[in-house]
């Protein structure tokens, strides 16, 4: 017969196996809860690492990089029409007079090296193509340029047509980064990083620059546009940065080609 002792002693027992099957189920349960929480941590740093390597946040920083903000570029490649035929004479010097709301600037081309370059200009200028046009683009870091030629006023306008490359061997070979030097008071053409993409867009050097010489040199400027460019490139930007619109509007009122 048991006694009501060891029914006591019994039942405490039972009460103690109780507590410990209930603990032992909710350490187990905890485990289960941290395992699937652990495994969801797991998924997500997965997720952030991959965005990471894959450049998802360097997004900013790659657009940044692909921007023209380091080599000039004009618009994407337009709807073609035809390039103006050949009609300057190819051995001549010829001077593209810019009067502009800063002061004129004046560059000498020879046609001898960038024969199509300068028949463009030519042909371009002589239909009041630059007339009452601004200069969208100066820079100040990196590179140091006035970009001009864009009807449009934004960088993405050109004739309609493209004008083959020329004259890229003229500032010597590249360095180990890919760049050669154009140096202060080179004029060359813009275009939009692929071979034979320039239109009428053009850039000004106003202090030695390194670029890939992907972009036809084909004026030198002389020692007045050489001053005006400098006070201009002095002013800055419109928004203070490195590249951008010029702070005072530099408008083209008149662009002129004649024959030296």
């Amino acid at each position: 017969m048991v006694t009501s002792d060891q029914r006591r002693r019994q039942l405490a027992r039972e009460k103690y196996e109780r507590q410990q099957k209930r603990r032992a189920e909710a350490r187990q349960k905890a485990r289960r809860r941290m395992a699937v929480i652990g495994a969801a941590v797991a998924v997500v740093v997965a997720t952030l690492v991959g965005l990471i390597v894959g450049g998802v946040f360097d997004k900013d920083k790659k657009d940044q990089a692909a921007d023209p903000s380091a080599n000039p570029s004009a618009s994407p490649t337009p709807k073609q029409s035809p390039s103006p035929e050949m009609a300057i004479d190819q051995k001549a010097k010829y001077t593209f007079a810019l009067k502009t709301s800063a002061g004129d600037v004046n560059f000498t081309m020879h046609a001898a090296k960038t024969p199509q370059t300068v028949n463009s200009f030519k042909s371009l200028a002589d239909k009041g193509y630059f007339d009452n046009t601004k200069c969208h683009r100066l820079t100040s870091g990196g590179i140091f340029v006035l970009q001009c030629g864009d009807p449009e006023g934004t960088g993405m306008g050109g004739p309609g047509y493209n004008i083959p490359d020329e004259n890229l061997d003229a500032l010597g070979r590249p360095n180990d980064q890919g760049k050669v030097v154009y140096p202060a008071g080179t004029v060359a053409m813009a275009n939009t990083g692929k071979p034979g993409s320039g239109g009428s867009q053009f850039f000004l050097v106003y202090k030695d620059s390194p670029l890939p010489p992907s972009y036809t040199p084909f004026g030198k400027i002389d020692a007045a546009g050489m001053k005006v460019l400098e006070d201009i490139a002095k002013a800055g930007t419109a928004d203070g940065g490195q590249d951008g619109a010029p702070k005072n509007e530099v408008k083209i009122e008149k662009g002129t080609v004649t024959q030296n």
